[in-house]
């Protein structure tokens, strides 16, 4: 007798809750519903998956084993069932893109109402977190595409770039440098506390690679886990750093004093792209994603030339 997808599921659940309660919830049936999949996944394979003798679950080793096969599995299985949808018509069904933070409250809430309106049956699963956790996630099929910054190694997967994102500098609004217009050479900014995001956002890697290895010395003791936060201690004369033109644009300065000014001579730019697992079902979805957001964004750029002129 062959193990089903519906015990696999619950197996997988239990796996990541490890608990019972928290996985049946999870899976929207009773606990001795649960259980008793898990008990008849169990004697399928003919060995136990769940070591229930100590007071906190765990997986036995043959469990573990099967964890990582049993995902694998459950993945393919979702690609089939979307393979269809897909091909017929892209961004028509359900789509779980992860965004990381430095781009989510930034690009999202302009870019996703003309999304929804030209693709309306588009049912987007949006997951905020760090590149590393994204791409953790992308690979187990816990996600479809990623939203991401790079320069970054995407492995294994595909990715396309939908825009450049400038690297503009901000400053407290009372900065010496803050009254002029020209762009900043970065040389200037060598004595200036730097702050930046804490590690594991990609942001912090881009701006220290702006400075290529002439980065102002970083502030003692001081990092951000959020843009907002980053900006908010700018704008209270602890530092300089340097901020994305999405949020720039996004209008992250606004109830500031904050300066923000471009650098001259240098090539302080990341790019944004979508990324997705090779040979998923979803390429379609996450290729048609990427070609609305390229439009947009340069739609917003042509727009803001006009302003400007």
């Amino acid at each position: 007798m062959l193990p089903t997808l519906r015990q696999m599921q619950y197996f997988v659940a239990l796996a990541e809750q490890r608990s019972f309660v928290r996985a049946a919830a999870a899976c929207h049936v009773t606990q001795s519903t649960l259980s008793a999949g898990i008990r008849q996944f169990e004697a399928c394979l003919g060995a136990d998956l769940i070591d229930r003798s100590g007071r906190r679950l765990a997986l036995t080793e043959a469990g573990q084993s099967v964890l990582d096969r049993a995902i694998s599995i459950l993945r393919d299985a979702e690609d089939l069932v979307g393979h269809a949808r897909v091909a017929h018509q892209p961004l028509s069904g359900r789509l779980r893109l992860g965004v990381i933070p430095s781009i989510a409250p930034f690009l999202l809430p302009r870019a996703l109402p003309g999304l929804r309106k030209a693709h309306p049956e588009l049912r987007l699963h949006l997951r905020e977190d760090l590149t590393a956790s994204l791409m953790a996630s992308l690979r187990e099929g816990r996600l479809d595409a990623a939203l991401i910054a790079f320069p970054q190694n995407v492995g294994d997967c595909d990715s396309e770039v939908i825009g450049d994102d400038r690297l503009l500098l901000a400053l407290p609004g009372d900065h010496a440098l803050a009254a002029g217009t020209q762009p900043v050479e970065l040389l200037r900014l060598r004595n200036e506390p730097l702050l930046l995001l804490e590690d594991g956002h990609c942001l912090r890697e881009h701006v220290l690679q702006a400075f290529a290895g002439a980065a102002p010395p970083e502030a003692d003791d001081i990092r951000a886990s959020s843009m907002t936060t980053l900006v908010q201690m700018v704008d209270n004369g602890l530092g300089i750093t340097l901020v994305p033109q999405i949020a720039a644009d996004a209008g992250i300065a606004r109830g500031t004093r904050l300066a923000i000014l471009p650098l001259a001579g240098t090539d302080a730019t990341r790019q944004l792209g979508v990324v997705w697992r090779r040979r998923s079902v979803h390429a379609a979805d996450a290729r048609a994603l990427a070609a609305f957001l390229r439009r947009y964004l340069l739609a917003c750029r042509d727009n803001a030339a006009e302003a400007a002129a």
